[in-house]
């Protein structure tokens, strides 16, 4: 499985992105397809996924960030950013028990 991730980039506050993760998978036939981010010197944090047909996302990003998918790639939209929001964004995909991952792309906010 390869999930090649794009969209980062330098943002002011309040500004917007949109991240895709291109998978070789149809990602209707995963079990789960989630956004995860990474500060340095701080644990990988999920931030968005999808399992079963319903979305979850982290309190912090709730109604701001918005998970979806098609069959060949999952996106994360994501508005209002802030400060905060400054990390590697990486993509995610569970298959059974095994877990994929893309490279990161960075996303960095400024003030």
């Amino acid at each position: 499985v390869q999930l090649q991730a794009s969209g980062g980039g330098s943002v002011q506050a309040g500004g917007s992105l949109r991240l895709s993760c291109v998978s070789s998978r149809n990602l209707f036939s995963v079990n789960a397809v989630g956004w995860h981010r990474q500060v340095p010197g701080k644990q990988r944090e999920l931030v968005a996924y999808i399992s079963g047909g319903s979305t979850n996302y982290v309190d912090s990003v709730k109604g701001r960030f918005t998970i979806s998918r098609d069959n060949a790639a999952a996106y994360l939209q994501m508005n209002s950013l802030k400060p905060e929001d400054t990390a590697v964004y990486y993509c995610n995909i569970r298959i059974g028990w095994d877990s994929y991952w893309g490279q990161g792309t960075q996303v960095t906010v400024s003030s």
